[in-house]
């Protein structure tokens, strides 16, 4: 038995406290969603998929009938209420499992029958066991949606709920506990439990008394199997070592400009953004929609072996964006370089007017393929900021999906404090793009140009200093004018710099 989610909260950061005010919900559910990819390439590798049942349970009441008021969410069979537990408290189990893909299920309507089921109980004392195994990307409920059914559930509901068991808990299930951390209660708090594996569940309930899916069993055997150190088929192969010379995943971009004739954009990073600029920029949600892991798999397979990709056979616009992503989240070294990390996180503390002159100088650090690379992209993500009327997805919406997928640490895991920071600066790349990448002097302007000199003298003579930067190339000629008394003019407002994400951090 485990009082806290697999692995520890320090995994993913949530021991330092995260200031609401600094989290957008983005940020979270950007967080959440790749929690969830990873929970699901971890399934992928023990051989269960984690997917929504496509059947009706076998053990399905069969006095359910259409006329029922929440037919169309009972059906499912995710909620059962079956026993009581060795203190004669009535049982309600969910499984994620059973929960259909999200477009499939009016999720306002399954808060409703959740309450309605509960409604028949919670005058007594109860306890509710949740499998968490089968939540995916594509049946999830936003995290909004989650905070909107904890608050819906007063008192009446948690006061004589005398046991939450959690079991088979993830990495989702800590982003979870950080989001709902200061809704609940300690009182609360300590009636949840976590269970690795259903012989820990044993221990308090009589299990055959449970309704407990066939997949979860199934799911459980495996991780008991794992445990024990029996060898399980592998779901996947493993990348060569020495990669193919096809090898276009999990490489790094010296190995791909080499193998490719000399060509700074990878091939898979060209493809992926020529496709979506001829048919991705009106989809709504682009990039933050997941898509199936196994055939993220093979084409990931295929592109490794050097054999086309015809996104067109797939019939989903929402792949190619995918793997996009996946290929930057698996390059040895983030684009923005382990070097860049610390200085990244900085962002927050500069004066908003002279930001993206901050990331004009992080960026002249950078190996020159990485931002030639960098540049490629931004400029892409720019032009969907552009389209986002209709896709939905302005330059803070696509920081929010791309900033875990350019930087991260060089060990562990970015905590949810540096979200905010990591976001902010990828979407000051997307914003102004022209800007920062401004050609032909952009590389040379804060470093050697006089250019770089021009401005800062500008800067300084407004009285404002500048943070610590990475070190500049520049010759001692080069060297910037004083800086003016501190008396001189503050700069104007109305800097054009003040994006939402930006607007947020400030207030």
């Amino acid at each position: 038995m485990s009082r806290s989610p697999r692995g520890g909260v320090e995994a993913v950061g949530l021991d330092r406290p995260a200031h609401p005010q600094s989290m957008s919900q983005l940020d979270l559910e950007e967080l959440a969603e790749i929690e969830l990819q990873r929970d699901e390439e971890e399934a992928a590798t023990l051989g269960a998929v984690r997917r929504p049942s496509v059947t009706p349970p076998a053990d399905q009441d069969p006095a359910l009938s259409m006329n029922h008021p929440f037919y169309d969410v009972a059906r499912h069979g995710i909620l059962q209420v079956a026993g009581e537990d060795r203190f004669g408290r009535r049982i309600v189990t969910f499984s994620c499992c059973r929960m259909p893909p999200s477009h499939e299920l009016n999720h306002r309507h399954l808060l409703e029958y959740l309450k309605y089921t509960l409604d028949q109980y919670v005058e007594s004392d109860y306890t509710i066991v949740y499998f968490h195994y089968g939540l995916n990307s594509r049946n999830k409920p936003s995290l909004r949606w989650l905070q909107t059914t904890y608050k819906e559930f007063d008192r009446k509901y948690k006061k004589n709920l005398k046991a939450l068991y959690v079991v088979h808990p993830t990495n989702f299930i800590k982003v979870l506990w950080n989001v709902f951390k200061p809704l609940i209660s300690h009182k609360f708090g300590k009636k949840v439990t976590y269970f690795n594996h259903l012989s820990e569940l044993r221990e308090h309930l009589q299990c055959d008394q449970l309704a407990i899916p066939p997949e979860v069993l199934q799911y459980d055997e495996k991780l008991r199997n794992l445990h024990k150190g029996r060898p399980l088929p592998p779901a996947k192969t493993p990348p060569p070592r020495p990669p193919l010379p096809t090898q276009q995943f999990g490489v790094s971009l010296q190995y791909l400009k080499d193998k490719n004739q000399g060509e700074l954009i990878p091939p898979v990073l060209k493809f992926t953004v020529t496709y979506l600029k001829e048919k991705g920029l009106h989809t709504e949600g682009l990039f933050r929609r997941s898509a199936n892991v196994q055939t993220v798999h093979e084409i990931q397979r295929l592109y490794n072996q050097g054999k086309p990709v015809n996104f067109d056979d797939y019939g989903d616009i929402h792949i190619p964006a995918v793997i996009l992503k996946t290929f930057l989240r698996e390059l040895p070294q983030p684009l923005l370089t382990f070097k860049a990390y610390e200085q990244i996180l900085g962002i927050t503390s500069v004066e908003s007017s002279l930001r993206v002159t901050y990331c004009r100088q992080i960026l002249q650090s950078l190996p020159e393929h990485n931002y030639a690379v960098l540049n490629y992209l931004m400029g892409f993500l720019h032009e969907v900021s552009r389209e986002s009327i209709f896709n939905k997805m302005n330059s803070s919406n696509l920081a929010c999906v791309f900033g875990l997928n350019l930087i991260w640490p060089s060990h562990g895991a970015s905590s949810l404090s540096a979200l905010v920071p990591l976001n902010l600066f990828t979407e000051l790349l997307i914003e102004y793009h022209g800007k920062v990448f401004s050609a032909p002097d952009a590389r040379r302007e804060l470093g050697a140009g006089s250019a770089g000199g021009r401005e800062q003298g500008s800067l300084s003579s407004r009285g404002i200093s500048m943070p610590a930067a990475p070190p500049s190339t520049a010759p001692p000629s080069a060297a910037p004018p004083s800086a003016a008394p501190p008396s001189a003019a503050p700069p104007s407002p109305g800097t054009g710099l003040e994006t939402p994400l930006v607007l947020a951090i400030s207030h």
